[in-house]
C-alpha cells in the first residue's frame, strides 16, 4: 500500500476553491480585496487591467517597494493584489472586448466596480455575459448600488463612512467625526462580496445557473452598524461619539496609567467584581450605582473617573500584569509595528513573504483563514501590470503571432 505525500503535507494540497476561475476586473480596494481572498483559497483569478493605466493603486505612494528589477510598486497596490494573474486589455476596442467576453466564458465569477452602466455601454454587462455563460456569477460593486437616485455618483470610502452613519460615532465626543484609520467600507464590501460569492456557489451547485449581484459600499456600511444602528432604531435617538468609550458596556474604554494609556475591557458583572478587587474598592461592586451594567452606563462618568484616579497611581505594567492575573481583558495601544512584533502575531506568522525569482521578495499580511487540511498558499505575488498576459491569452488559443499583433495595436500590453 503506498502513501500520498500530499496527504501528509497540507502546503501541497490545493486550496478549496482549487478549479474556481475568477475574472477581477476592479481597481482600488473593495473588488481587488474580494479577489485576492479568492485567489488565497485557490481560486485562479485574472486580473484584467487597462494596458496604459492599471489599476490606481499602482501609483498610490508613497511608500513604494523597490523591486529587484527596478520596478516601483506602491504598498497600496501590494495590499489586495496577491496570488493574481495580470493581463493588461483595452476592452474599449471591439478585439479587446471580444478577448474579455472569450475570458469570461472560462469564467465562474466576474467581480467588476465600474459605474452603473459602463459594461453595459461596452457590450460587456451581466445580460451579455450570461448569454454566453449562464453559469457566470458576476459581481457589481458600486459606491450606492444599481438602482435610486444616488445609483451615478462615485463611491469613495471616506465619501461612504461620512453619509452612512460611520463617521458621526467615530471620533471624541467634543471633537469633529473622524473616519476609521483603514478604508473600512471597502474592506467590508470585500468581505461581503466573497460572501455573495459563496452563496451564488453553493446556490448554483443545485440550479446549475449563475446571477447576478448588486453590491454597495454605502449598504455594506450601514449593514454593519450593528448595535448602534439597533441603538438608534429602538431608542428614536441617533447615537453620538463616545471616542474608546463603549455606548452600552462600562467599564470598556482606554484609561490612563502612571505612564500610558490602556484598554479594559470589562464585558460582565463577575468581570467587573474582580476588576473592584484588584483596584482596593470591592464596595463599589455593591455600591447600587456600579453593581449592574445598566448602572454603570447610567453613572459612567461617575465611575469612569474614580477607576482613572486608581489606575493613574501605578505604571501600565503593573496593572497589565494585574489585569491578566485576575481575568480581565486588557492591553496596551500598540502601533502597527509593535502589532506585528508582538509573541502572538509571530507565532502566528502574521507577516508572509513571497519570492518572485525577477522581482525579488514581497511582504504581505497573512490570511486569518486557517484551514486543517486546505491551508491557505501564497503562490503569487502581487504582478506587474499585464505580466500574464501572453500565458493567459495563449491558454485562449492565440498563438504567439496573433498576441503580438494585439500587443503592436495596443489592444493588449
Amino acid at each position: 500500500m503506498t502513501t500520498d505525500n500530499r496527504e501528509q503535507d497540507p502546503q501541497s494540497r490545493p486550496g478549496p476553491l482549487a478549479g474556481l476561475r475568477v475574472l477581477d476586473m476592479t481597481r482600488v480596494l473593495a473588488g481587488p480585496f474580494a479577489g485576492q481572498i479568492l485567489g488565497d483559497l485557490g481560486a485562479d483569478v485574472i486580473k484584467v487591467e487597462h494596458p496604459l493605466r492599471g489599476d490606481d493603486t499602482r501609483q498610490w505612494g508613497p511608500p513604494f517597494l523597490e523591486t529587484a528589477d527596478g520596478e516601483r510598486v506602491a504598498a497600496y497596490y501590494l495590499a489586495a493584489n496577491r496570488n493574481k494573474r495580470a493581463v493588461a486589455i483595452d476592452f474599449q476596442r471591439p478585439e479587446g472586448r471580444e478577448l474579455v467576453l472569450r475570458l469570461a466564458e472560462r469564467a465562474d465569477v466576474l467581480l467588476e466596480n465600474y459605474r452603473v452602466g459602463t459594461l453595459a455601454r461596452h457590450g460587456l454587462g451581466y445580460d451579455a455575459l450570461a448569454r454566453r455563460n449562464p453559469r457566470l456569477i458576476q459581481v457589481s460593486i458600486t459606491g450606492f448600488g444599481q438602482t435610486g437616485p444616488w445609483r451615478e455618483r462615485p463611491g469613495y470610502d471616506f465619501l461612504i463612512q461620512a453619509l452612512s452613519g460611520l463617521m458621526s460615532i467615530t471620533g471624541e465626543p467634543d471633537r469633529p467625526p473622524m473616519k476609521v484609520g483603514v478604508a473600512m467600507a471597502d474592506l467590508l464590501t470585500g468581505l461581503y462580496a466573497v460572501i455573495g460569492v459563496l452563496a451564488a456557489l453553493a446556490e448554483r451547485a443545485a440550479s446549475g445557473r449563475g446571477q447576478h449581484l448588486d453590491l454597495a459600499l454605502f449598504e455594506a456600511t450601514v449593514g454593519t452598524l450593528a448595535n448602534q444602528a439597533m441603538n438608534y432604531l429602538v431608542s428614536g435617538r441617533p447615537p453620538g461619539r463616545r471616542g474608546n468609550a463603549h455606548p452600552n458596556i462600562v467599564p470598556y474604554q482606554d484609561f490612563p496609567t502612571a505612564d500610558r494609556r490602556i484598554v479594559v475591557c470589562v464585558g460582565n458583572d463577575r468581570q467587573f467584581a474582580a476588576l473592584c478587587r484588584l483596584l482596593g474598592q470591592e464596595d463599589w461592586a455593591a455600591d447600587p450605582r456600579f453593581a449592574t451594567n445598566p448602572a454603570r452606563v447610567a453613572h459612567r462618568e461617575v465611575l469612569v473617573g474614580r477607576i482613572s484616579e486608581v489606575l493613574m497611581t501605578r505604571p501600565a505594567d503593573h496593572w497589565l500584569k494585574a489585569l491578566g492575573e485576575a481575568g480581565i481583558p486588557a492591553g496596551p495601544i500598540q502601533d502597527i509595528a509593535e502589532a506585528l512584533a508582538c509573541p502572538q502575531a509571530l507565532a502566528r506568522e502574521l507577516v508572509r513573504r513571497i519570492a518572485d525569482p525577477h522581482r525579488g521578495t514581497f511582504p504581505g499580511l497573512a490570511s486569518p483563514l486557517r484551514f486543517s487540511r486546505t491551508p491557505v498558499r501564497y503562490r503569487r505575488p502581487p504582478p506587474a501590470l499585464g505580466a500574464d498576459t501572453d500565458a493567459v491569452l495563449g491558454e485562449l488559443g492565440l498563438d504567439p503571432p496573433e498576441i503580438a499583433r494585439l500587443r503592436k495595436t495596443g489592444v493588449i500590453r
